[in-house]
């Protein structure tokens, strides 16, 4: 069915009396463009690449009500990208399945055990990404997959979907809805010929979008690579000039991480907090007796000093980290009294960027191609930073006051672990702070080649 226009809606809404239009109100098939209608056809999934703000959590949501509606006693599996995602977006956000049900027929939620009931007996169960495990042993009817290309884990996570979607009784099917990222899975997904792939950019839902996401997100980043990632909805291939590739990521990736003999927690910190402020990086990374690295996660966030000291500290504890390196150019004594107000007792290195972004990243971009450093799992955002790191993109995101943070905080964890291997490549500042009977004492050193 096709959806109305809007003078066709306003035509209704004068004609309809107020049973008639909570009706219309719930009827997705009238509001929905037609890219946010399931397509037709014997498919077994449904791809959704789209921008930020298209509308991608309510196709999903609307699907799933629709298939619960008409599917009595059918198992649904939903799965989020973290509890949080999963509560905060696909049950309980603006377009979850809570808002989208109508009141004459909402699912009872059963938040202790992450379990949805429709009255006539369909059930849906909450699943984290993060937590591909939990996926072995169920079974379902239908899958919804929300921002799949942000999975973790993404590859084996869509391997027990394959695996667990397996009931009878019903059509057998999958949708994913995501911001696009070349990924494997994803182009992969893409090539498959019995997955419906639908495209979709953020302009094309613009008059539904909130003015400060118009100019947080679409006039900062319209134009630029990301952009067209994000808005558009392309998927990207590398870059030239890149000093990272998508191929030496996904060769080297692993899924286990051997004993390490030293982990360390990299920040490069935001200096100012507002809505245009860059986030602080935040990355995790470890070396093993071989000298081989591995990128352990990434707590990047956005908010107050005291906020992203508190993710770097939660980080250090939860990794039992050996030192937190951070860039202090401008922050200066502030980040690591922010990080000891928090802390006192952590061990904490203070380093002073002399170079260029590009040059500083250029001796752990040829870590990389060495095929010493592996990444357990996929780190999406960061990524994405790294493939497009090029001295083009580093001036255009300074005028546009975008900031690789995450890049920048990988670079200073890296280079702290692997510091007697690239020293002859660029120079180096330090300064050791450590927490030691409720004193700080001091290593200053300078070295240079």
């Amino acid at each position: 069915m096709q959806s109305l226009t809007p003078q066709q809606l306003k035509s209704l809404k004068d004609k309809l009396n107020e049973q008639e239009l909570a009706a219309l109100k719930y009827d997705w098939t009238k509001w929905a463009r037609p890219k946010q209608l399931a397509p037709p056809g014997d498919w077994l999934g449904w791809l959704i690449l789209a921008g930020r703000g298209f509308g991608k959590t309510r196709i999903g949501s609307e699907y799933v009500r629709n298939y619960a509606e008409n599917n009595p006693k059918a198992r649904i599996g939903l799965i989020g990208s973290t509890a949080k995602d999963c509560r905060e977006v696909i049950i309980e956000g603006d377009s979850g399945l809570l808002s989208v049900c109508p009141p004459w027929n909402m699912p009872t939620y059963q938040s202790s055990r992450g379990v949805l009931i429709w009255p006539n007996g369909a059930t849906a169960y909450l699943y984290q990404a993060e937590k591909p495990d939990q996926l072995r042993g169920p079974q379902f009817n239908l899958i919804w997959m929300d921002e799949l290309a942000k999975y973790r884990y993404a590859d084996k996570v869509f391997d027990q979907i394959m695996m667990i979607n397996r009931l009878p009784g019903a059509i057998t099917r999958w949708i994913a809805t995501t911001t696009p990222r070349p990924t494997k899975l994803i182009k992969s997904l893409i090539q498959d010929p019995s997955v419906v792939t639908t495209t979709a950019s953020s302009l094309e839902n613009l008059d539904n979008l909130s003015e400060s996401f118009k100019k947080n997100v679409i006039d900062r980043y319209k134009g630029t690579r990301l952009g067209r990632q994000e808005i558009e909805a392309e998927i990207l291939g590398d870059i030239p000039g890149a000093l990272w590739r998508r191929i030496i990521l996904d060769e080297n990736r692993v899924s286990q991480v051997p004993q390490l003999k030293r982990i360390v927690v990299g920040v490069d910190p935001a200096i100012t907090n507002d809505d245009s402020s860059n986030e602080t990086g935040i990355i995790v990374a470890g070396i093993d007796k071989d000298n081989q690295g591995y990128i352990l996660d990434d707590f990047t966030t956005k908010g107050r000093p005291d906020e992203w000291a508190g993710k770097a500290i939660a980080a250090y504890h939860k990794y039992s980290a050996d030192c937190i390196v951070a860039e202090v150019n401008q922050g200066g004594l502030m980040v690591e009294s922010t990080l000891r107000s928090i802390s006192p007792y952590i061990n904490f290195k203070a380093v002073h960027a002399t170079r260029g972004k590009y040059i500083r990243a250029e001796p752990i971009s040829s870590l990389y191609e060495q095929g010493r450093i592996h990444h357990h799992g996929i780190f999406p955002e960061l990524e994405d930073q790294m493939v497009t790191f090029t001295p083009d993109t580093i001036i255009n995101n300074r005028n546009k006051n975008v900031s690789p943070d995450r890049v920048d905080a990988l670079v200073w964890v890296l280079t702290e672990l692997f510091l007697s291997m690239i020293m002859p490549a660029q120079t180096y500042q330090e300064d050791w702070h450590y927490g030691l009977d409720n004193q700080s004492h001091r290593i200053n050193s300078v070295t240079g080649y």
